[in-house]
């Protein structure tokens, strides 16, 4: 569900950004503010662990489609609704500026579609109210898959709006949201699966397990934050070798209603300056090197597996360093307010 910028007029981008701006400067005060209960080492591992996941589409049968985690609900579990926010934001971040993945202007719609709708409001709104004490396996997976279904409808559902007011005509409203729907409905089932087989996991593997990330501070063993963190390098390094080609379910949706793929971009000035500068900012492109042949712009028809290994262990790193430096400025802003 990554948007690219051709779905998106200025107008709608730019007032996408100072919501999604608005979001982030709200989560970071609230961050601040608890600073010291923060796990940030855990911040740093699982942003590290969502960029990779990401890397892998999987194939939905019987559509032609694939899909991949989004790790909303996830990083809500593990961090709490603000921090997992933040984090997604920066895997977002990542993601659009140094690969090009999910366009710059459309970053802001990305980070609310993905990020806001998961973590503040189906984590706050129907995970949390419906785990209490010691829920029974079958109740931790049904209530998984029941958010991210309700997190990625709504995302989703946020990707045909925004277009619907950008005026694009190749994607009508209607008959997009017919597309969208359902195959993200696919999706999410996986998603919840997924997260609910993590979360039984840790479960196990941290007898000081709490669903409440805000009541105590569950996964401080460097033992199992070294183990998730070498998981996210194999996930990146390995695994993602082996996912499906095919659209994922934005561009299937888009391909099905508008007959192809990826729509031109613009020629306006804010799509001209958002795409210099991010061809100028991303390094690897596409998830590939770019000595490969790869055009600045655009998708390589047959990435190298070098490429996209080198791509997903440098990203995961990069959003490492970035989460951790992130949370660490919230105690050390915290300690001189404190002065």
């Amino acid at each position: 569900m990554h948007m690219s910028d051709a779905l998106l007029s200025p107008q709608v981008g730019l007032t996408m950004w100072t919501v999604t701006a608005s979001s982030i400067a709200l989560a970071s005060r609230r961050l601040r503010k608890k600073a010291e209960g923060l796990n940030v080492p855990l911040m740093g591992v699982a942003g590290a662990f969502i960029f990779a996941v990401q890397m892998i589409n999987f194939s939905i049968p019987g559509t032609g489609s694939s899909g991949h985690l989004g790790g909303g609900l996830l990083l809500a579990i593990l961090l709490g609704p603000w921090g997992g926010f933040l984090t997604l934001a920066s895997v977002l971040t990542i993601q659009a500026l140094f690969f090009a993945d999910g366009g710059l202007l459309a970053l802001g719609s990305n980070i609310f579609n993905l990020g806001f709708f998961t973590c503040l409001v189906a984590y706050p709104l129907v995970y949390r109210p419906l785990i209490s004490g010691n829920p029974s396996p079958r109740r931790l997976y049904g209530t998984s898959v029941l958010a991210c279904i309700i997190g990625l409808q709504l995302g989703s559902l946020g990707v045909v709006l925004q277009t619907a007011l950008s005026g694009m005509a190749e994607l009508p409203a209607g008959a997009f949201a017919l597309l969208m729907q359902p195959i993200h409905f696919c999706i999410a089932l996986v998603e919840g699966v997924a997260t609910g087989f993590v979360i039984q996991f840790l479960r196990t593997a941290v007898p000081a397990w709490t669903d409440d990330p805000e009541a105590s501070r569950p996964i401080s063993s460097g033992r199992v934050l070294v183990g998730l963190f070498l998981v996210s390098l194999l996930i990146a390094g390995g695994l993602s070798l082996v996912a499906s080609a095919s659209p994922d379910g934005l561009e299937w949706a888009i391909q099905r209603t508008a007959g192809k793929e990826e729509l031109p971009s613009p020629a306006g000035p804010v799509h001209q300056i958002a795409g210099r500068i991010q061809e100028w900012l991303s390094f690897m492109p596409d998830y590939e090197f770019r000595a490969s042949g790869q055009a600045e712009t655009g998708k390589t028809e047959n990435p190298s597996p070098s490429g996209k290994a080198a791509s997903g262990i440098t990203g995961s790193l990069i959003t490492l360093v970035l989460v951790l430096l992130a949370g660490l400025s919230f105690r050390f802003r915290r300690k001189g307010v404190q002065r």
